[in-house]
């Protein structure tokens, strides 16, 4: 095909892609209807001028280009890698993880019980076998939730569910490629007729290979990419390169499936990308793949509607009648997953509550569009798949995108209308008067400084002020109208979500200006996204315990402490303990910096009251931040003094950058000046990024040391001891022995509190003290039940392995005859 003409069609269908986005927004449809509507407008106008014989009179090159030459392979492998590694690469995933089980009901179940319904409810009214049949169900229930999100979005809708959806957006599509792989081989005639045994042998192996070798596509391009720190360009054409080459080796090489291993790569990059790559590479590369992935979207769409009129030409009458089929079957089995499974999961807390109407707009939100179509077309090439089976996929596949897009699609929002969704909750609606009336009051103080300064027309000001002001009186009085509409429950519930909001924004700064690294920003912000929607969800309740659990050691930190103590892999664990110290340290500045919004906004908006209980609140997460930084501090002490030092320095760096900036911005300095002004900062700040080595072997050792019972201990004794204790980290409530056990251990108090119930009688113990022995000591089972009552880390210690060390210690005798008496309890050490 002439190159020159090709290029032209290119050009043409950008211009249509930019002019069908006003056109959407104008006609508030979503844009993929719109774009489809476009297409298959243009693919109508081919298909005319070809039969008409119009057609033959123009040039060869544009003759053939009528014909549309587009085959499925333009879709399988320019556009779907492009689609698929974006929406990996945008995902929040470290939050899906938390929702991964309705995720993964409505992208996988749902999408085998919907090939499941559409097949056995077609195949009694097709001249198709069940397995064409099957073929055809899982082609249709790949959907594109685009539309229904971005609707979401634009009305606020939960957080949580919007993440649903967008998950079920990326899974949805591997699930059903994956499916239509596996039906396709029982329909393809020529080939030797495959069992049920072995499509199941090797449908797993297909998942499984592209699982992996998505997997080590993502590490090889980001170790080769961390080798070209100094050069973004060259990373960013390495990572446009990953998704086609994992796709084709993962096809053609490995025979596995590209689909997952372009979906495994995104996720790969998407958690280990933002701690290898630097903030402005990571963000450019981000854009980028929007951008292309925006490119790619559309052109799939308008692409692939152009083949909708040569598909759907040759339909009859019994064709509309099983398109009816298809459609009423799919919304069925869409109906029943969301209506049936969804709330069974949410009564077994598997699945956040989704409401009936968000429910419903998810129903009619399940819009199918280029994937289903250039699957269709990919069985309409297929030479190995019998003609009238070419067809009738071909036919009806192609009817029901039309159906989504054209009933669906196009009263999507007025559903959306209908269902009331749309509308702003009284709550919210007398939040907005509080908060305009606040915003004017601002906005009057800040008009009347600048009239001060400029020494405007005072004629003019005092007519501008006497409209501003009679809106502003209106905006009080409906304020003090809606004041006791909001209780101050709701009330202390919103300023906690703008204080956690406010806590966000902080982090981000942090991120951005190189504070803290990439890897220790995203799970910080995993842990403030989780704070505001439990707060959201359940008041100042939600925020206590989402804030305590930020604080909390997770099941990776207990993973790692265990592969220290028994396999005495230690880098892991050095590296979570580092990331705790830098994120206890972020956290508290952070924290002491919200008061200033209490005390201006918030105050304003929600009165003294309310002010003086989100102090409080955030006083109490100060102290725990506190006490949990101080714990390490207590564990770790050279360390911690190191970890404030490389804190400082990044922090005075980046000062001094911003000092650059703002006389470069100013002209005082020349571009060559500030160039190797930024150079100098960006080498500093390389050496000083690199955070201080922490030696767990070296810091047990001191930690043991400073132990008085320890004292006396000579170095050789101190490191033999050191491999003996085993290190045991706690959170309050954290019962550490029970009332009736079996004595087998004896603890050693690092850091923190801990207090002993007997028989009600309660004691607290501290950093130093030891608890446990009496019962070893005694032979008898535990009177006393031990609970930590803050963050802490303890050292424990076997029944026989502490024996042997009282024998040789005499200050351990000493402190254990001294424990024992206090308890009114004696004990005969003679007899150890």
């Amino acid at each position: 095909m002439n190159i020159v003409l090709l290029v032209t069609a290119l050009a043409v269908l950008f211009i249509v892609i930019a002019a069908c986005e006003p056109v959407a927004a104008r006609l508030r449809l979503p844009y993929s209807v719109v774009l489809a509507v476009v297409g298959a407008m243009l693919g109508t106008l081919a298909l005319w001028l070809q039969r008409s014989g119009v057609a033959a009179s123009f040039p060869p090159e544009v003759a053939d280009l009528l014909a549309l030459p587009i085959r499925s392979s333009v879709f399988l492998y320019i556009f779907l890698p492009t689609l698929l590694f974006q929406v990996s690469l945008s995902l929040n995933i470290r939050r899906m993880i938390d929702d991964w089980v309705p995720i993964l009901v409505m992208a996988v179940v749902a999408v085998l019980v919907s090939t499941l319904a559409i097949g056995f409810a077609l195949q009694p009214f097709s001249s198709m076998s069940l397995a064409a049949c099957l073929l055809l169900g899982s082609i249709v229930s790949t959907t594109d939730p685009s539309a229904v999100v971005s609707i979401f979005r634009s009305i606020a809708a939960p957080q949580r569910l919007t993440r649903i959806v967008e998950g079920e957006s990326l899974l949805n599509d591997a699930a059903a490629i994956a499916l239509f792989g596996f039906f396709l081989t029982f329909v393809m005639a020529g080939v030797p007729d495959p069992t049920l045994r072995q499509a199941l042998v090797e449908f797993p192996l297909l998942i499984l290979g592209g699982l992996g070798l998505g997997y080590l596509m993502a590490r090889i391009a980001l170790f080769l990419m961390t080798r070209m720190a100094s050069h973004p360009t060259a990373q960013l054409s390495l990572s446009l390169a990953l998704p086609y080459l994992t796709y084709v080796l993962a096809e053609q090489g490995f025979h596995a499936s590209g689909v997952i291993a372009v979906v495994t790569a995104g996720i790969a990059m998407n958690l280990t990308g933002p701690g290898r790559l630097s903030p402005a590479t990571w963000k450019l590369l981000s854009d980028i793949w929007e951008m292309l992935s925006h490119w790619a979207g559309s052109l799939i769409f308008i692409v692939a509607a152009l083949l909708i009129p040569r598909l759907i030409g040759r339909a009859t009458g019994w064709d509309l009648l099983l398109i009816g089929v298809v459609a009423l079957a799919a919304v069925v089995a869409r109906g029943v997953m969301l209506s049936g499974l969804l709330p069974l999961l949410t009564r077994f807390n598997l699945s956040p509550r989704v409401e009936r109407p968000y429910r419903v707009a998810i129903l009619w939100g399940g819009l199918r569009g280029a994937v289903t179509l250039a699957l269709a077309l990919a069985v309409t090439e297929n030479p190995m798949v019998p003609p009238h089976v070419k067809r009738e996929v071909g036919i009806l596949a192609t009817g029901f995108v039309l159906f989504t897009l054209l009933a669906q699609g196009t009263t999507l929002r007025w559903v959306i209308r209908r269902l009331g969704l749309a509308r702003l909750t009284p709550l919210d609606l007398a939040l907005s008067n509080q908060v305009i009336a606040v915003a004017l009051q601002n906005v009057r103080e800040g008009v009347a400084e600048t009239v001060r300064e400029r020494e405007l027309d005072p004629q003019i000001v005092r007519s501008e002020a006497k409209g501003f002001g009679q809106r502003l009186a209106r905006a009080v009085e409906l304020a003090d109208d809606s004041a006791d509409d909001i209780p101050d429950r709701d009330r202390i519930t919103l300023g906690l979500v703008a204080l956690a909001g406010r806590e966000r924004d902080a982090i981000l700064a942090a991120f951005r200006q190189q504070i803290i690294s990439p890897r220790l920003a995203e799970a910080m912000l995993v842990d403030v996204d989780r704070l505001i929607e439990r707060t959201r969800l359940q008041g100042r309740d939600g925020y206590r315990a989402a804030g305590r659990r930020a604080l909390g050691l997770g099941r990776q930190h207990r993973i790692a402490v265990w592969a220290h103590n028994r396999l005495k892999i230690t880098r892991w664990l050095s590296q979570l303990t580092s990331d705790r110290f830098e994120m206890l340290l972020t956290q508290r500045l952070i924290l002491g910096d919200l008061h200033g919004l209490i005390d201006g906004k918030i105050r304003r908006i929600h009165g003294r009251r309310v002010a003086e209980i989100l102090h409080e609140m955030l006083k109490r997460r100060e102290e725990e931040t506190e006490q949990a930084l101080e714990a390490l501090r207590l564990q770790y002490p050279g360390y911690s003094e190191e970890m404030v030092r490389s804190f400082i320095r990044r922090t005075a760096l980046q000062l001094e950058l911003r000092e650059y900036e703002m006389l470069h911005d100013d002209g005082l300095i020349g571009q060559e000046l500030f160039m190797t002004l930024r150079q100098r900062i960006q080498v500093a700040r390389g050496k000083k990024e690199r955070r201080p080595h922490l030696d767990l072997a070296v810091q047990k050792v001191e930690l043991v040391r400073q132990f008085p019972l320890f004292a006396e201990m000579e170095e050789d004794q101190l490191r033999a001891l050191e491999r003996l204790l085993q290190t045991v980290y706690v959170r309050p409530g954290d019962v550490l022995l029970r009332r009736g056990d079996v004595p087998r251990k004896v603890f050693f108090i690092a850091s923190g509190a801990v207090e002993s119930d007997v028989a009600g009688q309660k004691v607290r113990l501290g950093r130093g003290e030891m608890f446990g022995q009496l019962a070893i000591l005694t032979r008898k089972t535990r009177k006393a039940q031990v609970t930590a009552i803050s963050h802490g880390t303890l050292l424990s210690l076997d029944e026989a392995r502490f024996l042997e060390l009282l024998r040789r210690n005499k200050t351990l005798q000493e402190a254990a005859v001294e424990s024992a008496a206090r308890r009114n309890v004696t004990i005969d050490l003679s007899a150890i």
